[in-house]
Protein backbone atom coordinates (compact mmCIF):
# COMPACT_ATOMS: atom_id res chain seq x y z
CA UNK A 1 0.00 0.00 0.00
CA UNK A 2 1.72 3.72 -0.89
CA UNK A 3 0.24 6.10 1.90
CA UNK A 4 0.56 9.82 1.13
CA UNK A 5 0.80 12.47 4.03
CA UNK A 6 0.05 15.78 3.82
CA UNK A 7 1.64 17.93 7.02
CA UNK A 8 3.87 14.92 7.39
CA UNK A 9 6.49 16.89 9.71
CA UNK A 10 4.23 18.22 12.41
CA UNK A 11 2.86 17.40 15.53
CA UNK A 12 0.27 14.60 14.47
CA UNK A 13 1.94 13.77 11.08
CA UNK A 14 5.39 12.73 12.72
CA UNK A 15 3.49 10.32 14.60
CA UNK A 16 1.72 9.14 11.28
CA UNK A 17 4.56 8.09 9.66
CA UNK A 18 6.38 6.80 12.60
CA UNK A 19 3.02 4.56 13.28
CA UNK A 20 3.09 3.53 9.45
CA UNK A 21 6.39 3.03 8.95
CA UNK A 22 6.26 -0.20 11.19
CA UNK A 23 3.21 -1.34 9.47
CA UNK A 24 4.14 -4.08 7.00
CA UNK A 25 1.27 -3.77 4.90
CA UNK A 26 2.38 -0.10 3.84
CA UNK A 27 4.95 -0.31 1.22
CA UNK A 28 5.79 3.20 0.86
CA UNK A 29 5.20 6.74 2.32
CA UNK A 30 5.36 9.80 0.64
CA UNK A 31 5.25 12.67 3.37
CA UNK A 32 4.11 16.20 2.13
CA UNK A 33 4.97 19.42 3.82
CA UNK A 34 5.40 23.37 3.35
CA UNK A 35 9.14 23.12 4.94
CA UNK A 36 10.12 19.22 4.84
CA UNK A 37 12.31 18.86 8.47
CA UNK A 38 16.09 17.65 8.14
CA UNK A 39 17.08 14.32 9.24
CA UNK A 40 17.36 13.72 12.74
CA UNK A 41 16.46 11.12 15.54
CA UNK A 42 12.77 10.21 15.40
CA UNK A 43 11.03 10.25 18.93
CA UNK A 44 11.54 6.14 19.25
CA UNK A 45 15.62 6.85 18.71
CA UNK A 46 15.21 5.83 15.20
CA UNK A 47 16.25 7.54 11.82
CA UNK A 48 13.72 10.47 10.41
CA UNK A 49 12.51 10.11 8.00
CA UNK A 50 12.14 7.00 8.45
CA UNK A 51 13.23 3.73 6.02
CA UNK A 52 10.67 4.04 3.17
CA UNK A 53 9.51 7.62 4.00
CA UNK A 54 10.05 10.12 1.11
CA UNK A 55 9.66 14.05 2.50
CA UNK A 56 8.95 16.71 -0.54
CA UNK A 57 8.30 20.30 -0.16
CA UNK A 58 4.65 21.04 -1.21
CA UNK A 59 2.36 23.66 -0.75
CA UNK A 60 -1.03 21.96 -0.55
CA UNK A 61 -2.86 25.45 -0.86
CA UNK A 62 -0.71 26.52 -4.26
CA UNK A 63 1.61 23.89 -5.60
CA UNK A 64 0.43 21.24 -8.14
CA UNK A 65 -0.46 17.79 -6.17
CA UNK A 66 -1.48 15.70 -8.66
CA UNK A 67 2.16 14.37 -9.68
CA UNK A 68 2.39 13.40 -5.99
CA UNK A 69 -1.11 11.78 -5.38
CA UNK A 70 -0.27 9.60 -8.86
CA UNK A 71 -0.33 5.57 -7.96
CA UNK A 72 -1.88 6.57 -4.14
CA UNK A 73 -4.16 3.73 -2.39
CA UNK A 74 -4.37 6.46 0.47
CA UNK A 75 -4.10 10.00 1.37
CA UNK A 76 -4.27 11.35 5.14
CA UNK A 77 -4.97 14.48 5.10
CA UNK A 78 -3.11 16.83 7.99
CA UNK A 79 -1.96 20.21 6.69
CA UNK A 80 -2.96 22.93 8.86
CA UNK A 81 -1.95 26.25 9.59
CA UNK A 82 -3.08 28.12 13.10
CA UNK A 83 -0.84 31.02 12.97
CA UNK A 84 -1.44 33.85 11.80
CA UNK A 85 -4.99 33.98 13.27
CA UNK A 86 -4.77 37.73 12.59
CA UNK A 87 -4.85 37.15 8.99
CA UNK A 88 -7.32 34.86 8.31
CA UNK A 89 -7.15 34.94 4.60
CA UNK A 90 -3.95 33.29 4.61
CA UNK A 91 -4.92 30.76 6.81
CA UNK A 92 -8.68 30.15 5.02
CA UNK A 93 -6.32 29.62 2.23
CA UNK A 94 -3.79 26.92 3.64
CA UNK A 95 -6.49 25.23 5.38
CA UNK A 96 -9.61 25.46 3.10
CA UNK A 97 -8.15 26.35 -0.22
CA UNK A 98 -5.55 23.23 0.49
CA UNK A 99 -8.15 20.88 1.85
CA UNK A 100 -10.52 21.35 -1.18
CA UNK A 101 -7.69 20.45 -3.53
CA UNK A 102 -6.31 17.79 -2.27
CA UNK A 103 -9.79 16.27 -2.01
CA UNK A 104 -9.72 17.22 -5.60
CA UNK A 105 -6.70 15.89 -6.77
CA UNK A 106 -7.15 12.29 -4.39
CA UNK A 107 -10.36 11.99 -6.91
CA UNK A 108 -7.94 12.68 -10.44
CA UNK A 109 -5.18 10.42 -9.16
CA UNK A 110 -8.12 7.41 -7.96
CA UNK A 111 -7.31 7.20 -4.78
CA UNK A 112 -9.02 4.33 -2.98
CA UNK A 113 -9.27 6.35 1.11
CA UNK A 114 -8.89 9.67 2.15
CA UNK A 115 -8.84 10.22 5.95
CA UNK A 116 -9.06 14.19 6.95
CA UNK A 117 -8.36 15.38 10.44
CA UNK A 118 -10.86 17.31 11.30
CA UNK A 119 -11.92 18.44 15.26
CA UNK A 120 -14.49 18.69 18.03
CA UNK A 121 -13.85 22.54 17.44
CA UNK A 122 -16.37 21.68 13.86
CA UNK A 123 -18.96 20.96 16.67
CA UNK A 124 -21.79 23.66 17.45
CA UNK A 125 -21.94 24.77 20.78
CA UNK A 126 -24.15 22.31 23.04
CA UNK A 127 -26.66 24.06 25.49
CA UNK A 128 -26.01 21.66 28.33
CA UNK A 129 -23.56 19.51 29.42
CA UNK A 130 -24.16 16.46 27.59
CA UNK A 131 -22.01 14.83 25.73
CA UNK A 132 -21.99 14.59 21.94
CA UNK A 133 -21.73 12.25 19.35
CA UNK A 134 -20.81 12.12 15.74
CA UNK A 135 -24.50 13.31 14.35
CA UNK A 136 -24.21 16.44 16.51
CA UNK A 137 -24.52 19.59 14.38
CA UNK A 138 -20.62 20.87 13.02
CA UNK A 139 -21.71 24.56 11.85
CA UNK A 140 -19.07 25.64 14.59
CA UNK A 141 -19.10 29.37 15.99
CA UNK A 142 -18.86 31.72 13.30
CA UNK A 143 -16.43 34.12 15.52
CA UNK A 144 -13.93 31.14 15.60
CA UNK A 145 -11.51 31.22 12.57
CA UNK A 146 -10.50 28.12 13.80
CA UNK A 147 -14.34 26.10 14.17
CA UNK A 148 -15.06 27.84 11.09
CA UNK A 149 -12.63 26.45 8.61
CA UNK A 150 -13.05 23.19 10.44
CA UNK A 151 -17.05 23.25 9.18
CA UNK A 152 -16.66 24.72 6.16
CA UNK A 153 -14.10 21.60 5.21
CA UNK A 154 -16.93 19.30 6.87
CA UNK A 155 -19.26 20.79 4.33
CA UNK A 156 -16.37 20.26 1.57
CA UNK A 157 -16.52 16.34 2.71
CA UNK A 158 -20.53 15.83 2.22
CA UNK A 159 -19.93 17.32 -1.27
CA UNK A 160 -16.78 14.92 -2.05
CA UNK A 161 -18.50 12.01 -0.47
CA UNK A 162 -21.91 12.60 -2.43
CA UNK A 163 -19.62 12.64 -6.05
CA UNK A 164 -17.46 10.29 -5.02
CA UNK A 165 -18.91 7.42 -3.62
CA UNK A 166 -16.36 4.99 -4.81
CA UNK A 167 -13.86 6.26 -2.50
CA UNK A 168 -14.03 5.08 1.24
CA UNK A 169 -13.84 8.88 3.50
CA UNK A 170 -12.98 8.80 6.78
CA UNK A 171 -13.02 11.92 9.29
CA UNK A 172 -11.86 12.31 12.44
CA UNK A 173 -13.24 15.07 15.09
CA UNK A 174 -10.64 14.28 17.82
CA UNK A 175 -10.08 16.51 20.83
CA UNK A 176 -7.16 18.58 22.19
CA UNK A 177 -4.18 16.56 20.92
CA UNK A 178 -0.84 16.54 23.12
CA UNK A 179 2.71 15.18 23.37
CA UNK A 180 5.85 16.62 25.56
CA UNK A 181 7.29 16.71 22.18
CA UNK A 182 5.62 19.64 21.18
CA UNK A 183 4.49 21.10 24.51
CA UNK A 184 6.25 24.09 23.68
CA UNK A 185 5.23 24.64 20.61
CA UNK A 186 1.20 23.71 21.77
CA UNK A 187 1.65 26.37 24.82
CA UNK A 188 2.51 29.16 21.87
CA UNK A 189 -0.75 28.00 19.84
CA UNK A 190 -3.67 27.46 22.17
CA UNK A 191 -2.59 30.08 25.23
CA UNK A 192 0.49 32.32 23.98
CA UNK A 193 1.78 34.62 26.57
CA UNK A 194 -1.66 33.33 29.37
CA UNK A 195 0.24 30.18 30.52
CA UNK A 196 3.79 30.92 31.60
CA UNK A 197 6.39 28.11 30.84
CA UNK A 198 6.82 25.95 34.08
CA UNK A 199 10.16 26.63 35.48
CA UNK A 200 12.30 24.00 37.24
CA UNK A 201 11.43 22.59 40.13
CA UNK A 202 13.63 24.18 43.37
CA UNK A 203 13.45 26.38 46.33
CA UNK A 204 12.68 29.69 43.91
CA UNK A 205 10.21 28.13 41.99
CA UNK A 206 6.82 30.39 42.42
CA UNK A 207 3.68 28.86 41.80
CA UNK A 208 1.79 28.72 38.59
CA UNK A 209 -1.57 30.51 38.79
CA UNK A 210 -4.17 29.44 36.19
CA UNK A 211 -8.07 31.07 35.10
CA UNK A 212 -10.73 29.29 36.46
CA UNK A 213 -13.52 29.75 34.03
CA UNK A 214 -16.85 28.58 35.05
CA UNK A 215 -18.01 26.28 32.39
CA UNK A 216 -14.64 25.28 30.85
CA UNK A 217 -14.07 21.70 30.22
CA UNK A 218 -12.54 19.95 27.73
CA UNK A 219 -11.27 16.28 26.61
CA UNK A 220 -7.65 15.38 25.54
CA UNK A 221 -5.34 12.70 23.95
CA UNK A 222 -2.03 11.96 23.16
CA UNK A 223 -0.52 12.46 19.83
CA UNK A 224 0.05 8.72 19.54
CA UNK A 225 -3.31 7.72 20.19
CA UNK A 226 -4.36 9.63 17.12
CA UNK A 227 -1.82 7.91 14.56
CA UNK A 228 -2.93 4.52 16.28
CA UNK A 229 -6.77 5.33 15.29
CA UNK A 230 -5.49 7.03 11.55
CA UNK A 231 -3.80 3.26 11.21
CA UNK A 232 -6.71 1.24 11.87
CA UNK A 233 -8.97 3.28 9.98
CA UNK A 234 -6.35 2.67 6.62
CA UNK A 235 -7.13 -1.03 6.77
CA UNK A 236 -10.65 -1.37 7.93
CA UNK A 237 -13.22 -1.10 6.11
CA UNK A 238 -14.74 1.80 7.85
CA UNK A 239 -15.71 4.73 6.53
CA UNK A 240 -17.62 8.07 7.90
CA UNK A 241 -16.83 10.37 10.99
CA UNK A 242 -15.27 9.28 14.33
CA UNK A 243 -15.10 11.05 17.47
CA UNK A 244 -11.39 10.78 19.42
CA UNK A 245 -11.25 11.48 22.53
CA UNK A 246 -9.79 10.32 26.19
CA UNK A 247 -11.67 9.95 29.59
CA UNK A 248 -12.13 11.94 31.91
CA UNK A 249 -13.81 15.32 30.97
CA UNK A 250 -11.42 17.66 32.33
CA UNK A 251 -11.71 21.18 34.10
CA UNK A 252 -9.39 23.66 34.98
CA UNK A 253 -9.71 22.85 38.80
CA UNK A 254 -8.86 19.11 37.41
CA UNK A 255 -5.51 20.43 35.45
CA UNK A 256 -4.63 22.77 38.54
CA UNK A 257 -4.12 20.36 40.81
CA UNK A 258 -2.40 17.97 38.39
CA UNK A 259 0.36 21.00 37.79
CA UNK A 260 0.23 21.80 41.81
CA UNK A 261 -0.82 25.43 40.51
CA UNK A 262 -3.53 27.38 41.82
CA UNK A 263 -6.65 29.00 40.14
CA UNK A 264 -8.00 32.54 40.05
CA UNK A 265 -11.59 32.94 39.23
CA UNK A 266 -12.03 34.75 35.75
CA UNK A 267 -15.73 35.36 33.74
CA UNK A 268 -16.09 33.41 30.73
CA UNK A 269 -16.45 36.27 28.61
CA UNK A 270 -12.84 37.89 29.62
CA UNK A 271 -11.60 33.99 29.04
CA UNK A 272 -12.80 34.22 25.65
CA UNK A 273 -11.58 37.00 24.33
CA UNK A 274 -7.77 36.65 25.95
CA UNK A 275 -7.58 33.16 24.21
CA UNK A 276 -9.02 34.44 21.73
CA UNK A 277 -6.32 37.12 21.21
CA UNK A 278 -3.81 34.61 20.82
CA UNK A 279 -5.30 31.17 19.31
CA UNK A 280 -8.37 33.05 17.33
CA UNK A 281 -10.91 30.20 18.90
CA UNK A 282 -11.48 30.29 22.75
CA UNK A 283 -14.76 28.31 22.93
CA UNK A 284 -15.98 27.57 26.49
CA UNK A 285 -19.11 26.28 25.07
CA UNK A 286 -17.60 23.60 22.72
CA UNK A 287 -19.54 20.40 23.95
CA UNK A 288 -17.48 16.95 25.19
CA UNK A 289 -17.56 13.94 22.75
CA UNK A 290 -18.44 10.53 22.92
CA UNK A 291 -15.51 8.71 22.21
CA UNK A 292 -15.62 6.21 19.18
CA UNK A 293 -13.00 3.59 18.23
CA UNK A 294 -12.09 3.14 14.62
Amino acid sequence: MRVVITGATGNIGTCVVEELSRDARVTSILGLARRPAPPRPADDGGPWPPDGTELRAVDVSRDRLDEHLDGADAVIHLAWLFHPTRRPVETWRNNVVGAERTFAAAARAGVGTVIYLSSIGAYSPHPGADRVTEDWPTDSLPTAGYGREKAYIERLLDVFERDHPDVRTVRFRPAFIFRRESAVGQRRIFAGPFLPRLPAPGAGRRPLVLPDVAGLRFQALHTVDVADAIARALHRPVRGAFNLAAEPVLDLTTVARLLGARTVTMPPVAARAALAACTGCACSRCPPSCSTSS
